[in-house]
């Protein structure tokens, strides 16, 4: 190790890991993938419980509404509803052709609306405390001048 001639050595920083920055499509899109992929773990090991995948929404919510870029936070709570619908889909127990497989939908979307609103929640209020800090920091510099 080469030794330092004028006082103690620095520590390096803990790296980070880059935090994902993604547009609104991008938001909607993982939010939908990460949903049916919830879906299909809850089919294979949880017998299509709706109960996991409502347990599971909120966190992938969160995420959403954490990666999102500053520009488009406003669609997080708008895309993690029909993420939520999409995942639901292939696990909520419909039978039949497409009438009951939409009977099936809107049941398991009304029975399970707690989850969906418990989510929604989630991403618009980390959308809504990210917004107040961008604004607050964009107004400190005005109040020290």
């Amino acid at each position: 190790m080469p030794a330092q001639s004028g006082g103690a050595q620095r520590p390096t920083p803990a790296r980070r890991m880059p935090r994902p920055r993604l547009t609104g499509l991008g938001g909607g899109l993982f939010a939908c993938t990460s949903m049916v992929l919830v879906a299909g773990i809850c089919w294979l090991l949880f017998g299509s419980s709706l109960f996991v995948y409502g347990l599971l929404f909120p966190p992938v919510a969160a995420a959403t509404a954490l990666w999102v870029r500053p520009a488009d936070l406003i669609t997080a709570p708008i895309g993690v509803p029909i993420a939520f619908a999409a995942g639901v889909w292939p696990i909520s127990g419909g039978s039949g052709g497409f009438g009951g497989q939409l009977m099936g939908l809107v049941s398991a979307l009304s029975l399970h609306a707690g989850w969906l609103y418990a989510g929604t929640l989630v991403a618009a209020l980390i959308a809504l405390v990210r917004k107040a800090v961008l604004i607050g920091r964009r107004r400190l510099p005005r109040r020290v001048a």
